[in-house]
């Protein structure tokens, strides 16, 4: 970390306006990129961002300098989300059932060389439970126990899960022509 970068993280922990918004205009363009995985819209997408950098400034006195900055705000970000999710979206916050989706191979090969804002507005498509795994294992890396914890479901769900999700991606995307 820069020295720049550490003087500037002392000063928003010492309530500095300025410093805040120079650092929230840091991250901002990354951190909306997280929280629209997430969200249904942009709409969505912008609350998920305020109430993640709201806990980032709340919580900036608990960053060590154990990893980089900007992994540390993507981590707030990323629960942020699953919070916000789970407040909002708690009646359809369910997963789909196994034996009513036809099971089809999914190809771990997407070609996402295409255009990403179109896979973006397909992730968003997805039911919220598919997009959820689908962006904690595939994008943000978490494993399937790790997910199954964050998610209070079991491991071999959240396995189902992501491979229904990729099966429902491939089919958005084909409709769209980008794989």
């Amino acid at each position: 970390m820069t020295l720049q970068e550490q003087e500037l993280i002392q000063a928003c922990k010492k309530g500095d306006r300025k410093a805040q918004n120079a650092f929230y205009d840091r991250y901002k363009v990354k951190m909306f990129g997280v929280c629209m995985r997430y969200a249904s819209n942009r709409e969505e997408a912008e609350d998920m961002l305020l109430e993640g950098f709201f806990r980032v400034f709340k919580d900036l006195h608990q960053f060590r300098n154990q990893c980089p900055v900007e992994a540390w705000i993507r981590k707030v970000m990323i629960n942020s989300a699953l919070m916000y999710l789970r407040k909002n979206h708690l009646k359809s916050f369910n997963f789909i059932n196994i034996a009513e989706v036809p099971y089809l191979e999914a190809d771990d090969d997407f070609g996402f060389q295409q255009d990403t804002k179109m896979v973006i507005e397909a992730i968003q498509q997805l039911p919220i439970g598919f997009k959820t795994i689908f962006n904690l294992y595939a994008i943000e890396g978490f494993s399937h126990k790790e997910i199954a914890e964050k998610m209070s479901i079991s491991a071999s769900t959240s396995r189902s899960q992501y491979t229904r999700a990729k099966i429902a991606l491939q089919k958005l995307l084909s409709k769209q022509k980008v794989i």
